[in-house]
């Protein structure tokens, strides 16, 4: 908010300043309170991890919109949106199936643990080929998971 003769105006200047108290307040609190940093710090490391889910699903041109209109960009941009929403719903539902799998095998897995897993696992996730989406009857929907004492299939 600035006067006719370009100068900020007191309420302008009170804004600005309460801005600035909340912008140091927060970096007061990141710097004292390792709780906090652990906090910010984890969400960052989610947000990154979705990130590079999203560069991996998105690998044509560089993970770069070339469309000359903006309606072209917006379809672009909700079908990665519609196809990283997938991965997440297809990984987080064998992810439980896993740990439901460990947990009646006897193994000790802790809810600890489980916090922290992330649905944004992607080495599993081939990019590249041909795919099918005619679903085969499956119990219970999903295919059986892998046994880690089985050879690796080639």
């Amino acid at each position: 908010m600035l006067s006719p003769d370009g100068r900020p105006t007191p309420l302008g200047d009170a804004i600005a300043h309460y801005g600035r108290i909340s912008k140091s307040m927060h970096i007061l609190r990141l710097a004292d309170e390792p709780g906090y940093r652990r906090q910010i710090k984890a969400q960052a490391n989610l947000q990154e991890g979705r990130h590079a889910l999203a560069r991996k699903i998105f690998h044509g041109r560089s993970g770069q919109l070339y469309q000359r209109y903006q309606d072209g960009m917006e379809y672009q941009l909700g079908a990665l949106g519609l196809v990283l929403n997938a991965v997440v719903l297809f990984n987080t539902r064998y992810m439980d199936a896993a740990v439901n799998q460990l947990r009646a095998d006897g193994f000790d897995v802790r809810d600890e643990d489980v916090a922290r897993l992330s649905p944004f696992v992607r080495q599993h996730i081939n990019m590249l080929g041909r795919y099918s989406f005619q679903l085969p009857e499956l119990p219970g929907g999903m295919r059986p998971l892998r046994d880690p004492d089985a050879a690796e299939e080639v």
